[in-house]
């Protein structure tokens, strides 16, 4: 079949990432199929190989995209100061960040059972420089005297589950602003980790 009028890929590609995100994201890799994504985007199920090359290859592209932008979106973040302060900035970074992309951390998070261990291998590897970016800070509070904790990965690890664990129940029109949240997540981390 001809490709659909008006179909282009400037605008293709875009919209069978975001119905493949939303679809994935609310039913799992393994449930949606490539014909779903299509009838999603509004093409043919064989339109779709024209953007990826498989159903694998478009999960790893989506996570790969979403790490990409959070390491970018981390990079000119401000690193310097106390590692009290850089604590702080780390916290409302990662709120800040994930809040709106809510379908992209549950697959982040959700899905790495379903990569090929050659495309794990490759986002746990830029899931390890953000990490790495959280114990620089741990480290750092840890020599001025400020942080303590038993052990330093699984201190970054637990910190980071909390702070993403609230895209499960933040709801945008909820009781609280995203301010207040930050606040209030910020005290329970400060408190998670102070001398």
């Amino acid at each position: 079949m001809a490709r659909k009028q008006g179909s282009h890929s400037d605008i293709t590609g875009p919209k069978l990432r975001k119905a493949a995100r939303r679809l994935i994201a609310q039913h799992g890799f393994a449930a949606v199929s490539m014909r779903q994504i299509a009838a999603e985007v509004g093409v043919q199920a064989g339109a779709l190989y024209n953007y990826t090359p498989d159903k694998q290859s478009l999960l790893f592209d989506l996570m790969r995209e979403h790490m990409d932008e959070l390491l970018t979106a981390w990079d000119v973040e401000e690193k310097g100061g106390s590692a009290l302060e850089r604590l702080e900035r780390f916290t409302r970074f990662h709120i800040r960040f994930n809040l709106p992309r809510a379908d992209e951390v549950f697959i982040a998070y959700m899905e790495l059972r379903n990569l090929s261990p050659e495309n794990f291998a490759e986002i746990e590897k830029l899931r390890r420089q953000y990490e790495a970016g959280l114990e620089d800070i741990l480290r750092a509070g840890e020599a001025e005297d400020v942080f303590a904790f038993t052990d330093l990965r699984i201190a970054t690890m637990a910190l980071i589950a909390m702070l993403t664990g609230l895209n499960t129940w933040y709801r945008e029109n909820g009781r609280l602003s995203v301010a207040e949240i930050e606040t209030i997540y910020w005290d329970l981390v400060r408190k998670s980790v102070a001398v």
